[in-house]
């Protein structure tokens, strides 16, 4: 009798937590997908240059990034949701044209430069698995990215290429069979560690670079105005936000930032523990790169390396593509979005396919592939300050936000940002 009695009461409970898992997940949107896109082929090679280079010495970097690239993504999708436009949008509005122009030029060199890289980080990879040559590859993925991207929306891919990347929990697993001096490590995760040399400052300013990146300021914020159209709603409704809109937008955006930078600092925990605690402190393979995971996986270490890079690449590079497009388009004051079809939206596709074969070009160039993807992460090191700068201003400003500006919080986090980034940029070229 009693059990019967109880059995009610264990529905709801249970119906209760579903729920809450339910509203846990319902909040995480564009955030989410720019943490997962966060994790690109180049961040993933940038983390495993940090850690077989200086081993643990760069952990602290992970807590460092954290806030910083949580202010200033959240920054960008408080502006998409405020103003109803992208970033580029609201820089034509309020700026002259040498700085929307100048601005937009940044990101497109920035985002070809890692759209090479990225595909050719993917190709390489498969190369390691398949035997067959990465330049095979290497067009097999451009093409197949520009598809996907025309006959499904973005939306889809990232719900069907996201699960790929769990794949990279591997190296969380993969640090408790490394042998880490967990005392060590935990150490100089809250001690920084800094040198004053040129490969040190370059790798700092790589890790910036490639997890505070431009593309992803101009992606955030054109998230946010794709989100609103979505729901139906025009440019006139999609203007202003309430603060629980703004609240969900923080939680899905930290939520995203968070899973970004667990993933950065077991890639460079486990790298370190792998290869640098054996004496390989050079990376130049996708093969040397994959013996982090062999501890977990064996001989499986390359298929798992491999199927990451392919999941983050398959995530990332659209979202380098289309930021190109987004930025270009807005500037334009084009018509077009990834949510439209080619047909509606041609000079934006158009964008899209120049930016991919471009980033394509690179690759029969005959560059390393991992060196390529480390490079590609200083060269958004180097070009993010301006950006930030631009993003700071346009969101602390009443005549763009409105009540809406930065809080004190968030405007010190996005001047921390520009000086550490400015600094390390200076730093690097000053012990060049």
């Amino acid at each position: 009798m009693t059990a019967t009695k109880n059995l009610p009461v264990q529905k709801v409970e249970k119906g209760k937590g579903f729920k809450f898992l339910k509203r846990s997940f319902a909040v995480l949107g564009p955030g989410l997908i720019t943490g997962a896109a966060d994790d690109d082929p180049s961040g993933i090679s940038t983390y495993s240059v940090a850690g077989a280079a200086y081993g643990y010495a760069t952990l602290w970097i992970a807590l460092l990034t954290f806030p910083l690239m949580a202010a200033i993504q959240l920054m960008c999708a408080r502006l998409g949701m405020v103003t109803g436009s992208g970033l580029a949008a609201a820089v034509r509005m309020y700026y002259p044209r040498w700085v929307l122009w100048g601005a937009c030029s940044i990101l497109v060199v920035a985002n070809v430069i890692n759209i090479g890289a990225d595909l050719g980080g993917m190709a390489e990879a498969t190369q390691l698995i398949t035997g067959i040559r990465a330049l095979v590859w290497t067009p097999f993925y451009a093409l197949f990215i520009i598809g996907l991207l025309i006959w499904i929306s973005y939306q889809r891919m990232a719900k069907i290429f996201m699960w790929l990347t769990l794949v990279l929990f591997a190296y969380v697993l993969a640090s408790f069979y490394a042998h880490v001096d967990w005392r060590h490590a935990l150490a100089v995760t809250f001690v920084p560690h800094l040198e004053w040399s040129r490969g040190f400052l370059a790798v700092l300013v790589a890790i910036l670079g490639t997890t505070i990146s431009p593309y992803l300021f101009f992606w955030q914020a054109a998230e946010e105005v794709e989100e609103e159209r979505a729901k139906g709603r025009t440019l006139a409704q999609s203007k202003g936000a309430t603060a629980g809109e703004l609240r969900t937008a923080r939680a899905d955006t930290v939520a995203g930032m968070f899973f970004s930078n667990f993933i950065m600092y077991f890639i460079i925990l486990t790298t370190a523990a792998t290869l640098h605690g054996h004496g390989k402190t050079d990376i130049t393979t996708a093969q040397q790169a994959a013996e982090a995971l062999r501890p977990l996986a064996g001989d499986g270490a390359y298929l798992l390396f491999t199927l990451g890079l392919i999941g983050t690449g398959m995530l990332g590079v659209p979202v380098l593509v289309g930021s190109c497009a987004y930025a270009v388009a807005e500037g334009a004051a084009w018509r077009g979005s990834m949510a439209d079809k080619p047909r509606r939206a041609r000079k934006f596709y158009a964008v899209m396919a120049v930016a991919m074969a471009l980033g394509l070009v690179l690759n029969f160039a005959g560059f390393n592939a991992i060196r390529m993807l480390f490079w590609s992460a200083v060269i958004n090191g180097l070009l993010a300050p301006p950006l930030i700068l631009l993003v700071i201003l346009l969101t602390s400003s009443h005549k763009v936000m409105g009540k809406r500006v930065n809080s004190p919080l968030l405007r010190y986090l996005g001047w921390a940002t520009l000086g550490v980034m400015t600094a390390a940029a200076v730093g690097m070229i000053l012990t060049s």
